[in-house]
C-alpha cells in the first residue's frame, strides 16, 4: 500500500501521520510544501482553507491526521 503525504515544515500533524506510517510499515511519497507545491497549488488541489497534512491512501483521498488515523483504525490496520 503506498500513501502520499502533504506537509509544511513545524508541523507537529504533519509529523504524527509519517510516524504512524512508520509504526504500521506503510511506504509513503512526501510533498512539501514551498519545495514540492506551493500554496495555490495545495488549495487547487485540497480547496480553499485545507490544513497540513493532507493523506492519500492508494487512489483515495483520506484527509488530514485524525482522517487517517480513523481510516486505519476502520481499515483494522492499528
Amino acid at each position: 500500500m503506498q500513501a502520499v503525504v502533504y506537509t509544511k515544515e513545524n508541523c507537529q500533524w504533519c509529523d504524527r501521520v509519517k510516524q504512524l506510517f512508520k509504526a504500521v510499515d506503510i511506504d509513503y511519497l512526501e510533498y512539501k510544501y514551498d519545495k514540492d507545491f506551493t500554496k495555490s497549488q495545495f488549495y487547487g488541489e485540497f480547496g480553499e482553507g485545507a490544513t497540513f497534512p493532507q493523506v492519500s491512501i492508494g487512489t483515495k483521498h483520506i484527509g488530514g491526521c485524525k482522517e487517517t488515523l480513523q481510516y486505519l483504525q476502520q481499515q483494522e490496520m492499528l
